[in-house]
């Protein structure tokens, strides 16, 4: 039946384009691959630049908590804030969200703490509290809106697009894509936060975010199930030239709560059933949030697959590094050599979500027993949990290895723990030691560790370097 009227709606559609032209934005059509493709049935165009009221609230140092009111006029920037000697950083929301939003305002503030930035929030809830299918043509104009105003930061103060990074989560996303090819490509830099896939998985490039969109095009995926059956928003095909799949890009840890305990949340209800209905698709937000105040917590590691990464085969980071998911990837030497590089990485499961991933080989001594190794890290940085490196047959001689993400940055590792147990009544009281443990950091580096000693079920043995 769904074929059906897609075929119908195709025909029909091939008859009568219309096009709809505005005084600033130009012209906006419903031909292909606008709509009546399959990926985009119905034939509908945006909606007037009044009815979507693109706005553009500024935050800046000097004023982060109250914002100024933008219009896309010389005199108006040249009477607030906005200074052209900084970078200016546009944030576009997504589907029946708003510009006024907490989430976006403290991804202004994050900024204020590591850089001084004219931070816009742009806000179309009135464009975007509408059917979905209506709400991605409406995107179009955002986009255009946003073009608009960087060609007159451009033409009145001769202010660098270079200068200037797009941010969007979902349908944003898009609409971010659109203001970069509008401008031909020349924005500094666009991030996608978990682009939305209805309507733009699969199709043109054209019509959705792409590498040439920007300079440089960064995404994090947070929502990749399909759709169908799975209701994952967020599109899983690769659309810049770093794609990061933090826990593998569909369920995030932390978003699998109770329905009550979701929805009466810390933040307020409206937050609490927005998490409840999207959890996965609003982390990707959260985590370019945290990654701000976490130069180094977000290391993504190239690899074939999340199920690759997850058995340990990815590590440490290839000699050029790796690039950090989130607000510091345009410091990766490599990041435009080429486009849908992809990345893996883990998160915790809430803020702060930073992790650092370390690799630990023990090799035992002592006596043979069933059991677990436990190994925990001390460093000039800070000290690690205990974590499991190994269960099973710990024989003397033997080494197990195992990969972690400490919610601990630990520098420079200056001794490690190590215990064991088996919750085994044995009367001949065994004991198990690590005459060597070696821990591996993600860039390469390497501490050793060394004892003679054997222990008790529970009891901490230090190592010290060898």
């Amino acid at each position: 039946m769904m074929l059906l009227i897609w075929t119908l709606s195709l025909l029909l559609g091939a008859v009568v384009g219309k096009e709809i032209c505005y005084q600033r934005l130009g012209c906006f059509s419903d031909d292909s691959p606008w709509a009546g493709i399959v990926e985009r049935p119905l034939k509908i165009l945006p909606w007037s630049p009044e009815d979507v009221n693109t706005r553009f609230l500024l935050y800046t140092n000097e004023n982060p908590d109250n914002f100024q009111k933008l219009v896309a006029d010389p005199s108006t920037i040249t009477d607030s804030n906005f200074k052209t000697n900084r970078k200016t950083v546009f944030i576009i929301h997504g589907f029946i969200d708003k510009g006024e939003e907490n989430w976006l305002h403290n991804i202004c503030k994050n900024l204020f703490n590591v850089e001084s930035v004219n931070c816009i929030c742009v806000d179309w809830k009135s464009g975007s509290r509408t059917g979905y299918t209506q709400a991605s043509q409406n995107v179009r104009i955002v986009g255009a809106e946003v073009a608009y105003f960087i060609d007159v930061l451009e033409s009145s103060f001769g202010y660098s697009p270079s200068k200037v990074h797009v941010i969007g989560h979902s349908l944003g996303a898009h609409a971010a894509g659109e203001s970069g090819r509008r401008t031909n490509g020349t924005i500094g830099r666009i991030t996608g936060l978990d682009p939305a896939e209805p309507c733009f998985e699969g199709t043109p490039e054209l019509v959705r975010l792409d590498p040439s969109d920007a300079r440089f095009v960064d995404v994090i995926h947070t929502d990749s199930a399909p759709i169908i059956p799975n209701l994952g928003f967020g599109m899983s095909q690769t659309v810049g030239h770093l794609d990061f799949f933090p826990n593998g890009g569909r369920e995030m840890p932390g978003c699998k709560k109770n329905a009550l305990s979701q929805i009466v949340d810390i933040d307020g209800i409206w937050e609490g059933t927005r998490n409840f209905a999207a959890c996965n698709h609003l982390r990707s937000y959260k985590y370019y949030a945290d990654s701000i105040l976490n130069p180094d917590g977000f290391a993504g590691f190239p690899c074939a697959s999340y199920s690759v990464f997850s058995a340990n085969k990815c590590f440490p980071c290839p000699s050029e590094g790796c690039p950090q998911m989130g607000h510091y990837a345009d410091r990766f030497p490599g990041k435009t050599k080429a486009v849908g590089q992809t990345f893996y990485l883990n998160t915790g499961d809430a803020s702060n979500f930073a992790r650092w991933r370390y690799k630990v080989s023990v090799t035992l001594s002592g006596k043979k027993v069933r059991g677990h190794i436990l190994v925990s890290l001390f460093g000039d940085r800070g000290n690690s949990k205990q974590y499991e490196i190994f269960k099973g047959s710990l024989q003397p001689d033997s080494t197990h290895s195992n990969e972690f993400d400490s919610d601990v940055e630990v520098g420079d590792v200056q001794k490690v723990k190590f215990i064991w147990y088996n919750n085994v009544i044995n009367p001949t009281l065994p004991r198990v030691g690590a005459s060597k443990i070696s821990v591996e950091l993600n860039d390469g580096k390497v501490f050793n560790f060394c004892s003679q000693e054997t222990v008790r079920e529970d009891v901490l043995l230090t190592l010290a370097p060898c």
